[in-house]
């Protein structure tokens, strides 16, 4: 029997599942950055912050990082503002319209030395084992097809030493702000996608992608079967958000 995954509320063939996100992608890559200051209420920027500060670039040392599905190169450009002159970031994603976004926000910065953009799928990354100092990615884990293809390839290009730091959208644990949540998600975001972005569509599936990633216990488990160490997550803004993290030792 064919492999399936869900696709919002959808069964899909495994195959077919990157097809249908990287449509997605494709409608949303203009207005994502103003989506998510609009969704979030600005609280994104915290919450990205945070995985900064667990990334801790050294100012003074050489220091590489892979973003993950980071075609935008929001978290990029924050590293880099936080490291030191010798830090470098490679952002990889699978849609080439979300990086045309990053590229032309890299020649805005003057920062087109520090931060390269490849298109490369998350499931098989075209670099060599142990080539970075850390890996991130941030609201990108759930919308690959095989998330624990993802977690060993970041592992595989990660130094000895080098830490995995993933944002993602998670379970609410506050009595009362779920069902808040919920209603702002599957109401008030997709009317949002609507008027802005000119697609509700997209932005119902990720809402219904946000309710199908594995609660934090489970995905600190898939971590640990990719190899990691150390493995934690701490919550933030209720549990709306869950920053995850491990090492490879």
């Amino acid at each position: 029997m064919a492999e399936t995954a869900h696709f919002g509320s959808r069964q899909v063939p495994l195959q077919a599942k990157q097809a249908l996100v990287d449509d997605v992608f494709h409608s949303v890559a203009r207005r994502y950055d103003l989506m998510n200051d609009l969704m979030s209420f600005g609280l994104h920027r915290a919450w990205k912050n945070a995985l900064v500060t667990a990334v801790n670039p050294p100012k003074r040392l050489p220091f590489s990082v892979i973003d993950i599905a980071g075609g935008t190169g929001d978290i990029a450009f924050r590293i880099i503002d936080a490291g030191g002159a010798q830090t470098r970031v490679t952002v990889c994603d699978i849609n080439p319209d979300m990086l045309a976004v990053g590229r032309e926000r890299a020649i805005l910065r003057g920062g087109e030395q520090m931060v390269t953009f490849t298109e490369a799928n998350a499931e098989a990354l075209p670099f060599a084992e142990r080539s970075f100092d850390a890996a991130t990615i941030a609201f990108g884990i759930r919308n690959v097809p095989r998330i624990e293809c993802a977690l060993a390839e970041a592992y595989r290009v990660l130094k000895i030493g080098g830490r995995f730091v993933c944002l993602e959208f998670s379970s609410v644990d506050v009595p009362a702000l779920d069902r808040l949540y919920d209603f702002y998600s599957f109401n008030v975001i997709p009317a949002l996608g609507r008027m802005v972005a000119g697609d509700a569509e997209s932005y119902s599936y990720l809402v219904e992608s946000i309710r199908r990633f594995p609660k934090p216990q489970a995905f600190a488990a898939m971590l640990r079967a990719a190899g990691f160490a150390r493995v934690s997550f701490q919550a933030m803004s209720g549990g709306i958000v869950r920053l995850h993290s491990g090492w490879r030792l």
